[in-house]
């Protein structure tokens, strides 16, 4: 029998950090003499803070800001760059002014048809959000071009919740509380018909992971059968439940006013459970947190229960392909470690890679174990 003490108990391996990269809103900005399109306006935004910064527009990613610049003047010809947040091989982030509001735009790079869409799904959100307020603070949308992949948004006062995507220490009592009750509120909130989609086909998923020999024969057949189950649980449970669809600490931030969830590009109707299957996941080094999370995912029964669990197949899974990535790639690329949001295992040195996708495979067979054990019972 699945009980609060199955997947949750994994003793935790500790990881060092090589560094910490903040989410967008939060990546501190040095005071320095604005350089690029324009001077920033002095008044403070929403933070409460002015902002100033240095922006180079040299070379070939000076090109790409420009360009990316010139995007989001075309959409918002009051915003006023400051300082380059992040970029990436697939976006960059720029932080900057519209009148009196800090602002954050964001530029996808990567118009290969998964980034795009993806992309269009987070705009399609903050529209979504102007005519439906969620039940949790979120970024107000200022302007969009679901054409171009531009998104401008306000930049949200706060600290992140947690720096890396695994945090190594456990976040304080009362973070913790703020984080699983916004979640909670999220996953409670029912919108209108029509606003959000499923992003993830979960059969289909699952066929792709056997196929691609990461589900064992019997895998595919537990998760089938508890699927076949909840698609006859009918009720609340049986209709899905709407979730953030990346619930990591590090796209929440704590304010005095309560958390603020960020970056809502797989916002939609998942099985319940999958937002408190990423936390679950991602929080392997905090063992009291993971046991809480465990007790609200079976709060509500046998459904609930084993949606849960087939959420925790596939989230771990995604993870272990994730980190086996990073570890060849650091193996194949010696040398220090660049952290960016689409390389998460930069974050940590080859050696605490392997530790931590170790614990990840650990966490799996447990997971495995109970997903087992409920079949059992059904």
């Amino acid at each position: 029998m699945y009980t609060a003490s199955s997947p949750v108990s994994a003793p935790a391996r500790p990881l060092r950090p090589r560094g910490t990269a903040g989410g967008p809103y939060l990546a501190p900005l040095p005071g320095a003499t604005a350089q690029g399109p324009g001077r920033p306006r002095r008044p403070a935004g929403p933070g409460g803070q002015p902002v100033s910064g240095r922006i180079d527009l040299s070379g070939p990613q000076g090109a790409q800001v420009r360009m990316a610049i010139a995007s989001v003047q075309r959409i918002c010809p009051e915003f006023n760059p400051v300082q380059v947040l992040r970029r990436s091989s697939r976006s960059v982030l720029i932080v900057g002014m519209t009148g009196r509001t800090t602002a954050v735009a964001k530029c996808l790079l990567d118009h290969s048809p998964a980034w795009t869409e993806r992309f269009r799904h987070e705009i399609a959100a903050y529209r979504a959000f102007v005519r439906h307020r969620p039940p949790v603070r979120a970024p107000r949308l200022i302007a969009a071009d679901p054409e171009n992949c531009t998104l401008v948004i306000e930049r949200m006062p706060g600290r992140v919740a947690a720096l890396t995507r695994h945090p190594v220490e456990a976040p304080p009592r009362a973070d913790l509380r703020a984080v699983l009750g916004a979640v909670s509120r999220i996953n409670e909130w029912r919108p209108q018909a029509g606003l959000f989609e499923a992003p993830l086909d979960y059969a289909s998923r699952i066929s792709r992971y056997h196929e691609l020999g990461l589900f064992t024969d019997r895998d595919l057949g537990d998760l089938q059968k508890l699927l076949h189950g909840l698609a006859h649980a009918g009720g609340r449970q049986g209709m899905g439940q709407f979730c953030h669809g990346d619930a990591l600490l590090s796209n929440i931030l704590l304010s005095p006013t309560g958390p603020v969830l960020v970056d809502w590009e797989h916002a939609g109707w998942y099985l319940p459970g999958y937002d408190l299957a990423t936390l679950w996941t991602v929080l392997g080094s905090v063992p009291g947190a993971r046991r809480q999370i465990s007790q609200l995912a079976q709060a509500r029964g046998t459904a609930a229960r084993d949606a849960f669990l087939v959420n925790l197949m596939l989230v771990l899974t995604r993870e272990i392909r994730t980190y086996e990535t990073a570890v060849q790639r650091t193996m194949r690329e010696p040398g220090p470690a660049t952290a960016t949001q689409d390389r998460p295992g930069a974050l940590f040195s080859g050696e605490e890679q392997r530790l931590l996708l170790r614990r990840l495979h650990d966490d799996c067979a447990m997971a495995r174990r109970a997903v087992r054990a409920a079949v059992g019972t059904r």
